[in-house]
C-alpha cells in the first residue's frame, strides 16, 4: 500500500518490511516498544500523524522502555565512533576546549551514578556550554523530574530522527 505523502521518505517507510522499518525506526529510537507502537500504525498518511502517535508512544513508555532508550545514546562530549547521526547532533561539543570536555566528563559521570543513566539532551543546535548549564542544573532534579525531562528530550530526538527519515529520498 504506498502513502500520496509529498515526503518520498515517508512513502518508502509505510512500504518497508517490516524487519526493515523496525531496523529504521531502532536508528531513530533504542526502544522496541515505541518501535512496535508506530509500526502497528504504518501506513502513516502525514508526517504529523507519525509525529503524534511517536508523541504518544513516547508518553506511554515504561521506566524498562526509556532505560532501553536511553541505552542508544552515547554520553555528551563522547558520540558513537563511526556514527554520523551521533556526531551530528552533538555538533555543539565539536569545537570545546580540553576544559569544558573535562567538565562535562565529571557532569556526566555524576548525573550517570545518581540517575542510573546517560544525561540525555537534544544536543541539536546547542552549544557545548548549553549542554554543560543543562547538566548542571538538571542534576539537582529528584529522580521522578528527570524521567520526565529525560521522556521529554527523547520525544525532541525522535521527531528530529524521524523528520530526517521521512524527508530522504
Amino acid at each position: 500500500m504506498t502513502s500520496t505523502s509529498p515526503f518520498p521518505g515517508l512513502a518508502r517507510f509505510n512500504d518497508l518490511e517490516e524487519s526493515a522499518a523496525r531496523a529504521a525506526l531502532h536508528e531513530a529510537c533504542a526502544s522496541s516498544a515505541w518501535a512496535s507502537r508506530l509500526l502497528a500504525a504504518r501506513p502513516y498518511a502525514s508526517v504529523d500523524d507519525l509525529y503524534e502517535v511517536s508523541d504518544a508512544a513516547m508518553a506511554e513508555l515504561t521506566a524498562a522502555d526509556l532505560a532501553e532508550a536511553m541505552a542508544g545514546h552515547p554520553p555528551i562530549g563522547r558520540p558513537k565512533p563511526g556514527d554520523p547521526t551521533s556526531a551530528r547532533e552533538q555538533r555543539g561539543m565539536a569545537d570545546a576546549s580540553d576544559r569544558l570536555r573535562a567538565e562535562m566528563l565529571e557532569l556526566n559521570l555524576a548525573y550517570q551514578e545518581k540517575f542510573g543513566h546517560v544525561f540525555l539532551i537534544c544536543a541539536t543546535g546547542r552549544t557545548g556550554e548549553q549542554m554543560r548549564d543543562a547538566v548542571r542544573e538538571r542534576i539537582g532534579n529528584a529522580p521522578e523530574r528527570e524521567r520526565e525531562i529525560v521522556r521529554s528530550e527523547l520525544g525532541k530526538i525522535n521527531r528530529i530522527r524521524l523528520a530526517r527519515l521521512v524527508e530522504e529520498d
